[in-house]
């Protein structure tokens, strides 16, 4: 693929993003093959390297902000008519309280998400305590001549830590889990505002 070639099916696959975005884009990437081919590439060759279509538009889609975008998308083309602010005036009863709904919904099932990473957090948290805690405890019990009761409390101490060793891993994985799982809607958000815009 020539460099023109590959420039020109990336403007096509950022199409719907801001156009300075993609201005700035399409003059990295043609400075990029033009520095491998100074470096002594083949044109085919720097194109390559730079890599694929789909990959850079994704890295691109991801890298810019979601306000961004959607101000791009929200801002009209031309000016509404006099009927459809008249609609649109009319129809904001039902529509915006619809949209802040729908936003109110999305929001709470978001913050419960983090609300039950946090509760895992604070039970990883307290067994961690109780692990620690039983040592001194079980030197307390011993030495006030209840042996049974400080051996008892030492093998909870272990049982916790144990525990606490497991939880840990468990919230390390599931909080990771979450954060992958928020950049995926936030890109699939963004994607749907661009696809808005290409309609």
């Amino acid at each position: 693929m020539t460099k023109q070639e590959f420039l020109a099916q990336l403007r096509k696959g950022l199409s719907g993003l801001p156009k300075d975005d993609i201005e700035d884009r399409l003059m990295f990437y043609s400075e990029m093959i033009e520095d491998r081919t100074e470096e002594g590439l083949s044109e085919e060759e720097a194109v390559f390297a730079v890599g694929t279509i789909d990959e850079i538009v994704q890295q691109v889609i991801a890298d810019i902000p979601l306000a961004k975008i959607a101000k791009e998308r929200i801002v009209p083309k031309r000016h509404l008519k006099a009927w459809e602010i008249a609609l649109l005036s009319l129809g904001s009863p039902i529509w915006l309280s619809l949209g802040i709904a729908a936003i109110a919904v999305i929001l709470a099932i978001y913050v419960s998400f983090w609300s039950v990473i946090v509760s895992l957090w604070a039970i990883f948290a307290s067994l961690a305590v109780c692990a620690v805690c039983s040592v001194p405890a079980c030197v307390i019990f011993t030495a006030g001549g209840s042996g049974a009761s400080g051996v008892a409390v030492l093998a909870a101490g272990i049982v916790c830590a144990g525990l606490s060793i497991l939880m840990f891993y468990g919230c390390k994985v599931t909080t990771k889990g979450i954060l992958i799982l928020t950049k995926k809607i936030a890109t699939w958000i963004k994607n749907c505002f661009i696809k808005k815009g290409e309609a």
